[in-house]
């Protein structure tokens, strides 16, 4: 009876224990231009805004779009070192590495993104995303409204 009881408790603690995973990360670029930004999306229309052309179930997943740029030549692309996060902050590591070959002028500036699909079991108002180079060096912030 004892083993049985042990099982059931293990169970139910083990079933109250989710782990919130990221559904999609994604790479790219868009040509909308603007400043380096860490935007959160919950809706379709602003995605489009962004020039970001990804599908998304917005109500049961919300995204997140780090936008860095923007750059007037080719082979531009973003490295996202760490995602830390905790009770009241997320902190992103990240950086842009240009193309080995110096790349080529670009027709039109545009902006690397990376885009990340989270659950919205995951979304904590009032938390702070902030964006850091590896050296700590502040690129963009925003708090989950």
């Amino acid at each position: 009876m004892r083993r049985v009881l042990a099982a059931l408790v293990t169970a139910v603690v083990l079933a109250g224990c989710r782990e919130v995973r990221v559904n999609t990360v994604r790479t790219g670029t868009t040509p909308v231009v603007g400043p380096r930004e860490i935007v959160v999306v919950r809706d379709r229309r602003t995605l489009d805004s962004l020039g970001v052309a990804v599908s998304a179930d917005f109500r049961h997943e919300f995204a997140v779009v780090l936008l860095m740029g923007p750059h007037k030549e080719t082979g531009w692309t973003q490295i996202v070192e760490s995602i830390r996060p905790n009770t009241d902050r997320i902190r992103i590591v990240a950086f842009e590495r240009a193309a080995l070959d110096g790349g080529e002028p670009a027709p039109r500036e545009y902006r690397t993104y990376t885009i990340w699909l989270v659950p919205n079991v995951a979304y904590r108002a009032g938390s702070r995303v902030e964006v850091v180079s590896p050296s700590g060096e502040p690129i963009a912030s925003t708090t989950l409204r």
